[in-house]
């Protein structure tokens, strides 16, 4: 099949219309639409349902479509490696991550990979945990980054690491003079606590429960950044991972005290990509960016 039909049909599904997929190509509504009829003639079977304007995938279509976008990512892939033989170092990548992650750790690390890499184009999309997953399976993102990703067959995880879960407090705080400190030790304090929504609260709530500690939070959110704007202003103390203040912490802002309960889980970062198939050039070399900056952290105990 053509290199032309292949995106203009991939086009089409993603916009939901001829229309609407000619005007993201900049070509005309029937240049689309003879690109799909020739490959239906061709195939001798329909694509689409046509109904009430709208087009959904037949079976077959969808069968179809799976091969058309694994034909698209293989052909950018192979067109990165010629670039990259070539010493172009260019390309573009796209990473999946949740919000707190966009916010806190991938504004340093993208900056860092694009100091060494400045011809290469990076897309960060922030989703909920259990969009990221769908998005590297579906190839709308090369890699995805969260917290407690379920494993999948079609996903492989390319880097790991477990992270302590602490507490977050002012400089002149009381807690900030200490090494460690409890669970039972914070909650003399206003607790400002992740929302239910968010991985790390589920671990928050287990250790709670374990430790028969009731928690009635002044404030809770799954804004990494208003919690932590709440803690600078004196609201209260929140109970987050190292990486989530990184920022704030390197500006002497913020402080993190780990907690020490026995029983209390860390959090698994992971970093993930497709099971089959491999990363293009820039992928591969965000993929290795992004581990050694996640070891050089877990080393230096941040």
């Amino acid at each position: 099949m053509h290199a032309r039909v292949l995106r203009y049909l991939d086009e089409v599904v993603r916009r939901g219309s001829i229309r609407k997929a000619a005007e993201h190509l900049h070509v005309a509504p029937t240049a689309v639409n003879r690109q799909i009829l020739d490959l239906e003639a061709e195939l001798g079977t329909p694509l689409f349902e046509r109904i009430h304007k709208r087009l959904r995938l037949t079976p077959t279509g969808e069968m179809v479509l799976a091969h058309v976008r694994a034909t698209l990512r293989e052909h950018a892939a192979l067109r990165e490696r010629i670039a990259e033989l070539q010493g172009a170092r260019s390309g573009e990548i796209t990473v999946a991550a949740t919000t707190g992650l966009a916010g806190s750790l991938l504004p340093s690390l993208v900056h860092e990979f694009r100091q060494r890499h400045p011809g290469i184009v990076v897309r960060i999309i922030d989703l909920p945990l259990s969009d990221i997953a769908v998005a590297v399976e579906g190839g709308d993102a090369d890699l995805g980054l969260a917290y407690d990703l379920s494993e999948r067959p079609a996903l492989r995880a390319l880097a790991t690491s477990e992270w302590q879960i602490g507490a977050i407090v002012p400089p002149r705080h009381a807690l900030a003079r200490q090494s460690s400190v409890l669970l039972s030790e914070c909650i003399g304090h206003p607790l400002i606590l992740p929302a239910p929504p968010l991985s790390i609260r589920s671990l928050l709530d287990e250790a709670f429960a374990r430790n028969a500690i009731e928690v009635t939070p002044v404030a809770e959110s799954t804004s990494m950044a208003l919690i932590q704007r709440l803690v600078m202003l004196g609201e209260g103390i929140a109970l987050l991972n190292p990486l989530d203040v990184m920022e704030e912490r390197s500006r002497n802002a913020l402080v993190f005290v780990p907690l020490r309960d026995a029983h209390l889980r860390r959090q698994t970062l992971v970093l993930t990509g497709r099971a089959r198939g491999q990363l293009s050039a820039a992928g591969e070399l965000m993929a290795q960016s992004i581990g050694q900056a996640l070891a050089r952290l877990f080393a230096g105990g941040r």
